[in-house]
């Protein structure tokens, strides 16, 4: 006989959610500990951080943007948001994925390693990519590029297999479009 499935009154429940990713703006306070708290709170919860950038926006009122790119479930970004919200040093938390496509650029720094064929396709893979030549030798070039996360993982994907030495990226900045105070 089988046995009846016990079923859950909370639609959330019912099935496992799915993760997303989201781009979360914060502004803060431009005073000693804030990031160590704000990633404090990440850390201390379990909560991943894919990308994190930091910059002062406004230098007469000591204000900073903390820009973060986190996955999870909906309920867990939902959680994650009202506890940034929460914490002193916090003026406002903008999810920029849910005000509308934000744009969202990254900087790259790619060193490839190259001869012949080789060399060759790196160039013209960079060209193809946007990348610019920043530093060469006859052993190396250095690739700046400037893009979305995504096109710059296709970049470092295709690099690896023409000989990529190492990398260096910069995270996500991102900005709301249109006239949204952020």
């Amino acid at each position: 006989m089988a046995q009846a499935q016990k079923q859950s009154h909370y639609p959330s429940q019912l099935k496992e959610e799915a993760e997303v990713q989201r781009t979360l703006s914060v502004i803060v306070d431009n005073e000693p500990g804030v990031l160590a708290r704000v990633i404090g709170l990440f850390s201390g919860r379990g909560y991943n951080i894919d990308s994190l950038t930091v910059t002062e926006t406004e230098h007469e009122a000591h204000i900073s943007r903390i820009t973060i790119m986190t996955t999870g479930t909906p309920m867990v970004i939902e959680q994650i948001k009202h506890q940034l919200e929460r914490l002193v040093p916090v003026h406002r938390v903008h999810d920029l994925t849910l005000e509308g496509e934000p744009l969202e650029r990254e900087l790259a720094l790619i060193k490839v390693q190259g001869r012949g064929e080789k060399r060759i396709e790196a160039l013209r893979m960079a060209e193809i990519y946007r990348a610019n030549v920043i530093d060469a030798s006859t052993e190396h070039f250095v690739f700046e590029m400037t893009g979305r996360a995504r096109e710059i993982e296709q970049f470092i994907v295709i690099m690896s297999e023409l000989g990529m030495i190492e990398m260096a990226r910069t995270g996500i900045a991102a900005i709301a479009r249109g006239k949204a105070d952020v």
